[in-house]
């Protein structure tokens, strides 16, 4: 993108931005077969200063979906493999004792772990034990890591995918409520339709090797966060929004029977906060100045589900969260 963006307005930077948006999905295609909606998520948690969890079997792609994202962001990638004897230094990195050859002095040396990068892919998060956990879900949350007393600025923008696998449970360490709610989305991979399974088969087991062009950049993507910002939101949006969360929570005035039944603990604010967020930039992703309460209902389920608590009735009625938040669009209305 050659226009410099700080010299555009914000109407033309939403145009500027649908324009990306598009030749984005373009590059990605060329390597991604489908995934369209997953994309279209990853890029509204990106532009709103989020951060996503991605649940799926393995062999999606997931990988291979957020590196080529990087790729074509023009962003550098840093991938995290989580292991129960990965420590909190192999994360943020370590200092070590190194002479100086000319003075033959012996000075700590603070070296760079991975988070130390753009888009950072947290590789089956739930592997590691808590306390390693907790050293990324800081950088998140700060986009800083103290390491010794120094504390180190992260570069922007910063963006955390973690993943994880919905079949193998054993020797886990499942994320608590408090840190699953640092994720904006929560996003889950489905399998491809025969016939998008069909190309994915033809092109990667063929010598076709594509092409990738970086659409925009670090300074671009860091505009268009600003510009998510910008974006004016009416009451009724914001209403439906915070009445949406409202509903989720059992000792609420009017709720439903079913959420008292169903639900122990509902969403807090920063559910609120991430569907208005989230409206904004699929608003503007679309090249619309403001949302309205349909984009609300379109990100409310990858906001939500992560953060409702279910009740032991609802698991002994198989009732998940998704069913919940379904069932709550029939029953909030302004």
């Amino acid at each position: 993108m050659t226009k410099k963006l700080s010299k555009v307005n914000d109407l033309k930077k939403v145009q500027l931005l649908k324009t990306a948006y598009n030749d984005i999905k373009n590059e990605l295609g060329k390597r991604i077969v489908g995934q369209l909606d997953i994309i279209e998520q990853l890029l509204i948690c990106l532009l709103a200063r989020g951060h996503c969890l991605i649940i799926g079997v393995p062999g999606l792609a997931k990988t291979l979906l957020i590196q080529t994202l990087a790729q074509v962001l023009d962003l550098e990638f840093s991938r995290i493999q989580f292991t129960p004897d990965l420590m909190p230094s192999d994360i943020t990195g370590t200092e070590i004792l190194e002479e100086d050859r000319t003075t033959g002095q012996k000075i700590f040396k603070f070296v760079k772990g991975p988070v130390f990068a753009n888009i950072i892919l947290a590789d089956e998060i739930n592997r590691t034990p808590p306390k390693t956990q907790s050293a990324l879900l800081e950088a998140m949350q700060e986009h800083k890591v103290t390491v010794a007393g120094e504390t180190y600025t992260l570069d922007e923008p910063f963006f955390v995918l973690a993943t994880q696998n919905p079949i193998e449970q054993e020797g886990t360490y499942p994320l608590p409520e408090a840190q699953l709610d640092r994720f904006m989305f929560n996003l889950w991979m489905e399998y491809p339709t025969q016939d998008e399974e069909k190309e994915i088969v033809k092109t990667t087991t063929s010598a076709y090797e594509p092409d990738l062009k970086p659409v925009i950049g670090a300074e671009e993507i860091i505009e268009f966060q600003d510009l998510i910002r910008h974006v004016p939101v009416a009451d009724n949006v914001v209403d439906y929004a915070v009445s949406f969360v409202s509903m989720t929570r059992p000792d609420h005035d009017g709720v439903p029977n079913f959420i008292k039944d169903w639900i122990s603990w509902g969403a807090g604010p920063r559910a609120s906060q991430y569907l208005i967020l989230g409206a904004k930039t699929r608003a503007i992703l679309d090249g619309r100045p403001s949302p309205d309460i349909e984009d609300v209902k379109m990100v409310a389920r990858p906001v939500i589900r992560h953060r409702l608590v279910t009740s032991f009735n609802a698991e002994a009625e198989g009732i998940d969260t998704l069913t919940i938040i379904e069932k709550l669009f029939d029953e909030v209305k302004l």
